[in-house]
């Protein structure tokens, strides 16, 4: 039998298929076609050469080894199939404007492709990420790199002692550990920690290893937050908690830190960032599920006060939420700021989830070590999530990790302690950055705390403030691309820590990273030196 919609017979070998490409030279009738079918299944299959192909849209289509187009033709296409029959035919008649040398079967594969959306849709709008553009920038450019936050010198002796002995001793340590974390970490964490808390920890209920503090946070958002949930973010806020919100299904709810300005030819201090109560009290709501605290902040360097932690944990408490707060930057303080864990405010911690990081800690990001610390009836869902995703983290990273805290209790407190050496350090760091970005007309905020501090660059945008980019893209990253590419120095624009209806306010900062080795901040010296003579010629 020849198929209506071809004048000749439709049996087509391999050979023939490539030959002829499938009727060459005819026309395909699809309205003919579809009229001589008026019956239709929703799903429809034959088989040719012993494979079967099935398409719940009623369109078949069937090749192997041999290709019949003879009885086997025969399928029903009825009225509301017509337009994806209709779509079949022109793509195969496509085809007949292949090279005739070509594959039939290659042909197909090449024109016909997956119709269905592939992404899941909490991927939506999250698929941009800033630092990759930065980070390939810096790179092309050979810029000296102060924007991504970690540090290009070698951890304290001890740590890197502790993971030589983990790799090169214990063999077991090759293989999986408890699921939750290595029990000698889980253990010391529990008793470090719970002094600092003032609580007792236990090591199977109230501490969780993760794959980072990154882990951890993921980790708390797919437990903790629903569909339709509410999570407070403050801005400036790491750029994560975002789409970690969007991906667990909530609705992110955004505050911004408000700037108090200190007076003229005065730096600001990131201290003067401060939380408006009123409206901070009018973001929650009885849908409200969590709020993200992070201190000290990342961008801003802003250590919280009591007083501030005292206001977000009335209303949390007031509106039973949860706060999840990361605090991964807590021995990073300067200039004889302290560093209070919400957890430790009365009425608190049954609702607090206290998160660390190891990278930076003990300076070793690429061991990805994170915990989270809370109660049994919060950490037990965390759990759930753990056990059914990543099951448990690097056994020799716990176990190098669990070694340098132990060396660290026992010199806590005293004038040996990292814990105590390490901040007086990089504050010293932070002082060498301000004073060096100043010499160019920037006027950086000065950090309380974390690696970072900020700058303010209003007199170069009143100055040039056409620098190429495109039409909605921020000041700040215009700025940040101009400067990689003509200063080769590398900051990161504050925009992207601020939801997109707040960046317009705030595109006039832009952060760098002083946690640098001495040889990456004489670099920037340098760099600041030459901008500096080009400014005064």
């Amino acid at each position: 039998m020849t198929p209506p919609f071809c004048s000749q017979q439709a049996k087509v070998t391999p050979a023939a298929a490539e030959e002829e490409s499938l009727c060459p030279n005819k026309t395909w009738d699809t309205a003919s076609f579809l009229d001589n079918f008026p019956n239709a299944h929703p799903t429809s299959s034959f088989q040719d050469s012993g494979t079967s192909f099935e398409f719940t849209t009623g369109v078949l289509l069937c090749f192997s080894r041999t290709l019949n187009f003879g009885h086997q033709c025969s399928m029903a296409l009825g009225g509301m199939l017509r337009n994806a029959a209709a779509t079949y035919l022109h793509l195969v008649g496509s085809l007949q404007r292949k090279n005739a040398g070509a594959s039939l079967t290659r042909c197909l594969h090449q024109t016909l492709t997956m119709q269905k959306q592939l992404q899941a849709r909490r991927l939506d709008k999250i698929d941009k990420n800033p630092w990759v553009v930065f980070t390939k920038l810096a790179s092309e450019c050979d810029a000296v790199n102060l924007g991504q936050g970690f540090p290009d010198f070698p951890p304290p002796d001890f740590a890197v002692e502790a993971f030589q002995h983990a790799v090169s001793g214990d063999f077991m340590l090759n293989q999986y550990t408890m699921a939750f974390g290595y029990p000698p970490l889980t253990k010391i964490l529990a008793s470090f920690f719970g002094k600092l808390l003032g609580q007792e920890l236990h090591p199977l209920e109230n501490v969780l290893v993760t794959v980072g503090a990154y882990g951890a946070l993921f980790t708390a958002f797919q437990a903790l937050v629903d569909e339709g949930d509410e999570v407070i973010i403050i801005e400036p806020s790491f750029d994560c908690y975002e789409p970690m919100t969007l991906m667990a299904g909530g609705r992110p709810v955004f505050v911004s830190l408000k700037l108090t300005p200190t007076k003229d030819r005065e730096l600001d201090s990131s201290s003067a960032w401060q939380l408006d109560p009123t409206e901070l009290a009018s973001k929650f709501t009885s849908r409200t599920k969590a709020l993200i605290l992070n201190t000290p902040n990342n961008p801003l360097g802003k250590v919280f006060s009591k007083a501030e932690l005292e206001l977000v944990a009335s209303l949390c408490q007031q509106h039973d939420v949860v706060c999840i707060s990361d605090e991964v930057y807590q021995w990073l303080v300067y200039d004889g700021c302290q560093h209070i864990s919400i957890a430790t405010l009365p009425g608190m911690w049954e609702r607090t989830l206290t998160i660390g990081s190891a990278g930076k800690t003990f300076s070793v990001t690429g061991w990805k070590v994170g915990w989270v610390l809370g109660p049994d009836r919060l950490l037990k869902h965390l759990r759930t999530v753990h056990q059914n995703s990543v099951f448990h983290c690097p056994t020799q990273n716990q176990a190098a990790v669990a070694q340098s805290f132990q060396r660290e209790q026992l010199h806590f407190g005293q004038p040996s302690s990292y814990f105590l050496q390490f901040p007086q350090a990089m504050q010293r760091k932070r002082d060498h950055m301000i004073q060096s970005l100043q010499s160019v007309g920037l006027r950086p905020v000065i950090s309380q705390g974390s690696y970072f501090l900020i700058t303010d660059i209003s007199d170069f945008k009143s100055r040039m403030p056409d620098l190429p980019g495109a039409v909605d893209e921020p000041y700040d990253s215009r700025f940040v691309k101009w400067m990689i590419k003509n200063k080769g120095l590398v900051a990161i624009p504050v925009s992207i820590f601020y939801s997109q209806s707040h960046q317009k306010h705030v595109d006039h900062y832009i952060r760098f990273c002083f946690v640098k080795d001495e040889s990456t901040l004489q670099a920037m010296d340098k760099k600041l030196q030459e901008w500096k003579a080009e400014l005064g010629a």
